[in-house]
């Protein structure tokens, strides 16, 4: 028996080894003290069918030690280690094991057979299995037999990978997860999810195996960083292929949204620039493209939509109502980035219609889920006409607000017309003196002010 780490490797009977007291003290050195009886680790795979996913991770992961090697689980279980007998010093051969690998066996088999030592058959086996090179595939098959193997020889990425695709074609969940998590522990994130990407099968049994140990972070870390690529189609594929991931529900829908998408903006993207080059639409010789559509987030493409593409008919892909719903944009969004959209194309009409509703006798009134104080901003800064801002500042609800940003804007006549019905007098007069005299402002206080019927 050997024993590395926390695990253990028995093979019932494989060889007895003749007392020495000589030899025993002769290796002294590497052994530092008396060892208790040896506690055997019990691994056992699952036993699921060929190729399942269902097996159980933890008992597959324990039995690979950080190093790589893998123990054999088909072993018969023993509850003591084959061990010389102690000699008056306590020291016994199992400790040795226990606390050097290969390097060590071999050394100590060549170090026996120098020293004319009767070494079993079975120990020259053991040993020349265990620093033999074996190809993927005869490793695959060793693993799927019970025998004794080595995953730390694959030191190259392309060896490991190789080994992962004998794995695959062998159909074998155990194995495959075992050659997962070596993979896992001697390749970067990176390099491996990029190489998974390509093996479906693969990809699929690490998943399950990320969300069987808790580490499905871990997982949604790689599905960002490989949306750096820039090719669409692929980046598609991709997020395609992250539909069947056990992301959180949250993360799940994320990953749904950024997949229809990416579709839609390849499907709108390419028909637009046929439209553009082709000078059948005047919105695109009027406004030419500054960007492609594509990778832009959600609102970007919104608005791109409401500047080219308003008014379509919500069956479309391109339509800023169809892109509403399908991505349950809320209204307040959606009134903001239309409303920046017509603004920006003086599309006051359209502008006055976003907040235009009517009531069941057909009278209409404006009505808005953000402050019509944000409104009257927004339209500023798109050089919206003083006539239009003065419709948006009238609908300001609080008093001082409103008249702040009337002199704000100078929007007179609503100035003038919130002293008129709040009947001050005396703050018409002060601002008449702030208007140029003879104005149709100026004229207008001044008739406000001689109607004695008013005061």
């Amino acid at each position: 028996m050997w024993r590395e780490h926390k695990h253990v490797f028995s093979i019932s009977n494989v060889f007895k080894l003749k007392e020495s007291k000589r030899a025993v003290n002769s290796i002294r050195s590497l052994v530092e003290e008396e060892d208790e009886e040896d506690d055997v680790e019990k691994v056992s795979w699952s036993g699921e069918p060929v190729g399942s996913i269902s097996w159980s991770v933890k008992e597959t992961e324990s039995s690979i030690r950080s190093t790589g090697e893998v123990r054999d689980q088909s072993f018969p279980k023993i509850h003591t280690a084959p061990s010389l007998p102690k000699n008056s010093s306590g020291y016994s051969l199992s400790s040795l094991f226990k606390e050097h690998s290969e390097k060590l066996l071999t050394s100590l088999i060549l170090y026996l057979l120098d020293c004319r030592w009767s070494v079993h058959d079975d120990v020259i086996l053991l040993w020349q299995d265990y620093v033999s090179d074996w190809t993927p595939e005869e490793t695959v098959k060793r693993m799927q037999q019970g025998k004794v193997y080595s995953l730390e020889k694959f030191r190259s990425l392309q060896d490991k990978l190789l080994l992962l695709d004998e794995a695959v074609n062998a159909h074998d969940g155990n194995v495959i997860t075992a050659v997962l998590i070596y993979l896992k522990k001697s390749l970067s994130k990176e390099i491996l999810f990029r190489e998974l990407i390509t093996r479906e099968i693969a990809l699929r049994h690490y998943i399950h195996y990320l969300k069987e140990i808790g580490e499905q972070k871990l997982l949604l870390m790689q599905y960002r960083d490989h949306l750096n690529v820039r090719d669409e189609n692929k980046k598609r594929d991709f997020l395609k292929n992250c539909l069947s991931f056990p992301f959180s529900p949250d993360d799940a829908t994320h990953v749904q949204d950024h997949y229809t998408l990416l579709e839609r903006q390849i499907i709108i993207e390419a028909n637009d620039k046929q439209v553009e080059s082709s000078g059948q639409a005047d919105i695109f010789k009027k406004y030419p493209r500054k960007a492609s559509i594509l990778n832009m987030p959600i609102i970007t493409t919104l608005y791109y939509s409401c500047f080219y593409h308003y008014g379509e008919s919500d069956g479309t892909f391109s339509s800023p109502a169809n892109i509403r719903k399908t991505f349950r944009i809320s209204d307040k969004q959606f009134l903001l980035t239309c409303l920046g959209a017509r603004a920006k194309l003086k599309a006051w009409f359209d502008v006055d219609a976003l907040f235009t509703t009517k009531n069941w006798l057909g009278y209409t009134k404006k009505r808005s889920p953000i402050g019509f104080h944000r409104i009257v901003d927004i339209l500023q800064k798109n050089n919206a006409p003083v006539q239009v801002l003065q419709d948006y500042v009238n609908l300001v609800e609080d008093v001082e607000q409103k008249i702040s940003l009337a002199q704000k804007y100078k929007c007179h006549d609503v100035i003038i017309n919130t002293y008129r019905d709040l009947k001050d007098r005396q703050q018409l007069i002060v601002y008449r003196g702030k208007v140029e005299r003879g104005s149709s402002e100026y004229r207008k206080i001044e008739e406000i002010l001689s109607n004695s019927v008013r005061w």
